[in-house]
């Protein structure tokens, strides 16, 4: 088992704040001819547990088409503001200058950013030209923690390095209204906007030590989760059978990456989960015998954010670690592939 501290995590959300219920009214006039589809499932913006969520453009803007030049534009742009502010809080957390950064990994999944995201603003950010840069896609939701998984191991092979690993999201702008899938509708009752940030290095002790990671990738799953490349932008691959999936397959997951990490599910104290919606929470907690409700940070998070995808795990560990971390917590979150990202962290 490795030994890596979590020098300091931080958050970050873009400005414009959308209310579910008057997001529901403008998704129903947006999705324009397909109203029948929408009506039939509209049910999913009051039940998705979420009372408001942040976005990256303006809200009008979402009445309109947009190609994947204008996607992309709004990504780069709303991505390296959100970039700076979380990296600059997580590093003036971490009681470091930019310049002692030695290596950054960035995860990003709903945009294409090249040069990658973390060299564009590294120079703003006051990064050194020699900074080692890991820029990671495709992870999707599993992206905060298996990047903080990747920047621990790089921590753990240059000892006394200091490692940022940096996630953003912007889910909003891949919300396809001109869709006739009902995946589509799904997406705009849930996906909201967000970014977190957080540092890390070897053999110090500050807010956790994490001390190891694990994946389980299920073969034959690739349409249970991710995304479609299309001429407008991309298109969400999201089956309602994920909910029953993670029922049936977490618990058996959990006890393998346990295994790989020296320790028995008995052992953890509180798992931080992913809160990919109200009914992944309910299956989590069926899955793992947890008390229905005992998950109840994630479902604030989910509550006042929304599915960010990558960074909201990392929203849900921040309210754990500002609370008082217990003494053992599995990370969890899945992921196209279809996968599940495990970390193990014991307090400090």
């Amino acid at each position: 088992m490795q030994n890596v501290s979590l020098l300091s995590l931080a958050t970050a959300v873009p400005p414009n704040v959308i209310e579910q219920q008057y997001a529901k009214a403008l998704a129903r006039d947006a999705f324009g001819g397909k109203k029948a589809l929408f009506d039939r499932l509209s049910g999913v913006f009051d039940n998705a547990g979420i009372a408001k969520r942040h976005i990256v453009a303006p809200h009008e803007w979402y009445l309109s088409r947009h190609g994947w030049h204008d996607r992309n534009a709004i990504y780069l742009e709303s991505s390296q503001q959100l970039f700076i502010e979380a990296a600059s809080a997580a590093i003036e957390q971490a009681g470091l200058n930019p310049e002692e950064i030695d290596g950054v990994v960035t995860v990003s999944t709903t945009g294409i950013a090249t040069p990658s995201l973390e060299a564009r603003v590294g120079p703003q950010l006051g990064l050194r030209d020699d900074v080692r840069r890991v820029p990671v896609f495709g992870l999707g939701c599993a992206g905060g923690v298996s990047g903080l998984a990747t920047a621990s191991r790089l921590a753990v092979a240059e000892p006394d390095s200091k490692w940022l690993m940096v996630t953003i999201e912007t889910c909003s702008i891949s919300i396809r209204l001109d869709s006739d899938d009902p995946a589509a509708v799904v997406a705009t009752a849930l996906f909201g906007d967000g970014a977190a940030a957080a540092v890390v290095t070897s053999g110090e002790h500050s807010l956790a030590r994490i001390k190891g990671s694990a994946e389980k990738l299920w073969p034959d799953t690739q349409r249970i989760m991710g995304w479609d490349i299309e001429d407008p932008g991309l298109a969400v691959v999201f089956d309602r059978a994920i909910p029953p999936f993670i029922e049936a397959e977490l618990a058996q997951a959990v006890d393998e990456m346990c295994a790989k990490l020296g320790i028995s599910r008995g052992d953890i104290d509180r798992f931080c989960c992913h809160p990919g919606g109200v009914k992944v929470i309910d299956a989590i907690e069926t899955a793992l015998d947890l008390n229905q409700g005992e998950l109840n940070l994630e479902r604030e998070v989910l509550h006042d954010f929304g599915n960010m995808s990558a960074p909201t795990v990392l929203f849900v560990l921040e309210r754990l670690l500002k609370q008082g971390l217990p003494d053992r917590v599995l990370m969890t979150a899945f992921g196209p592939g279809f996968t599940c990202a495990g970390m193990l962290l014991e307090a400090a």
